[in-house]
């Protein structure tokens, strides 16, 4: 009695729940703008949301932004579908999450999203419903620097290193030397970047590289770099200095113009230039053969015995001793060297097709490392986080020998539009 009760009262909301008329509450879509601590200047990063929320079953679904007229914008990853509860009833929730990027100053709106939907009907038939968000205006301050005056370069942080492919100082007579000068800023897109500056050097002589841009989407923003290379060399046949290196960029976390100075370095061939001294080299002498012969036998007659009844399986020796992996000791020496970004492009290989898992595992890595004011990461934590994760899941390391990521550059995906 008390369930046919329950199934009287529960069945007019089952039939609404799959009827053609569509509540207002049923269905909603919503732009939210992250906003900063200051009133964003043209060409800043201005994050937004689109927020659906579905109490209804979708069948099918489509979103189509307006145009945005005024900005440049990046779409920072897929859509994310998830399920929530609201009131204690269970919610489909979509969001995309996008940069966006004033290109003039003053009031700016940003234009209505419409998300085409399919819907079922209480006889389960299909029917489309369309829902639209509300325009939203955000406001733009000129920057405070012109064009004229230098290269306006708003990032949200903002990381220099500075390599070279050997000892600078220790050059041996003629040897060249290659400088790669590491740009890597948070809320840019590649082009934001300044162009690669003159490096020029009174007793040498430098040859420039073509720069390398790339760009990497984060919940946070983009991340984009730049590839600085020069080979320099000594002209007077001993040493040369290189001029330093200066751009300035405005810092918008702590809303200050701050000024990048990469030193000067002395590039020079070694103290004499002489040939080292002659060591006499010791005699060494080597075992013959027949006990080169004897030992090769003891060692295959042990290994036989220790292998016999036992078969070989790639997968397990792979698994059990990553080393043997390509892409997982590529992810290990990188995180040795203390390469983040060749790190993280190893393990998002590896992690190819471990699903929410490895994804979850991927952005908590990004959280950890690109919130303001975060420590270094421990790479070798997070390698042997990604190796405990795919032992767990059935590691199988032919599905990951393929590169985990192609590098993109200018005029590639994902692409950075600019409205018309």
């Amino acid at each position: 009695m008390r369930w046919l009760l329950l199934t009287l009262l529960m069945w007019p909301l089952c039939a609404q729940a799959q009827s053609r008329t569509v509540a207002p509450e049923d269905l909603s879509l919503t732009v939210e703008v992250i906003e900063g601590p200051a009133t964003p200047y043209t060409r800043e990063m201005v994050m937004i949301v689109i927020r659906g929320t579905y109490r209804r079953h979708v069948t099918r679904e489509q979103l189509e932004q307006p145009d945005l007229d005024g900005f440049n914008w990046t779409q920072l990853g897929s859509d994310i579908w998830r399920e929530e509860r609201i009131r204690g009833r269970p919610v489909k929730v979509m969001e995309r999450r996008m940069a966006l990027y004033a290109e003039r100053p003053g009031r700016l709106t940003i234009g209505a999203f419409t998300h085409h939907l399919t819907l079922t009907d209480e006889d389960d038939n299909w029917f489309p419903h369309d829902i639209t968000s509300a325009p939203v205006t955000v406001e733009i301050a000129a920057p405070p620097v012109s064009d004229a005056e230098g290269w306006w370069f708003p990032a949200k942080r903002l990381e220099i290193s500075d390599q070279w492919s050997n000892a600078p100082d220790r050059l041996t007579p003629g040897e060249g030397v290659l400088r790669i000068v590491r740009v890597e800023a948070l809320g840019v897109t590649p082009e934001m970047i300044p162009p690669m500056p003159d490096l020029t050097s009174p007793s040498g002589m430098v040859f420039p590289h073509p720069e390398k841009r790339l760009v990497e989407l984060t919940p946070y923003g983009p991340v984009s770099y730049a590839f600085w290379r020069w080979t320099i060399q000594p002209t007077n046949g001993r040493s040369a200095i290189v001029e330093p290196l200066e751009f300035s960029f405005y810092d918008t976390e702590n809303r200050v113009m701050r000024e990048v100075t990469i030193s000067a370095q002395r590039v020079a061939y070694a103290e004499a230039g002489l040939p080292p001294p002659d060591v006499p080299v010791p005699t060494v002498r080597l075992p013959g053969w027949p006990l080169a012969l004897l030992a090769g036998l003891v060692f295959a007659g042990g290994l036989l015995w220790v292998l016999k009844g036992r078969r070989a399986d790639a997968a397990v020796l792979r698994r059990r001793l990553p080393w043997l992996d390509p892409q997982a000791r590529r992810m290990l020496l990188a995180a040795r060297r203390g390469d983040t970004a060749a790190t993280r492009r190893a393990a998002r290989g590896l992690l190819r097709g471990s699903g929410q898992a490895g994804a979850a595992l991927l952005h908590r890595f990004d959280a950890d490392r690109l919130r303001p004011g975060a420590e270094p990461p421990d790479l070798r934590a997070f390698a042997r986080s990604v190796l405990g994760l795919l032992r767990r899941q059935g590691y199988r390391p032919n599905a990951a020998l393929s590169d985990p990521r192609p590098r993109l550059t200018l005029g590639q995906g994902p692409r950075v539009t600019r409205a018309r």
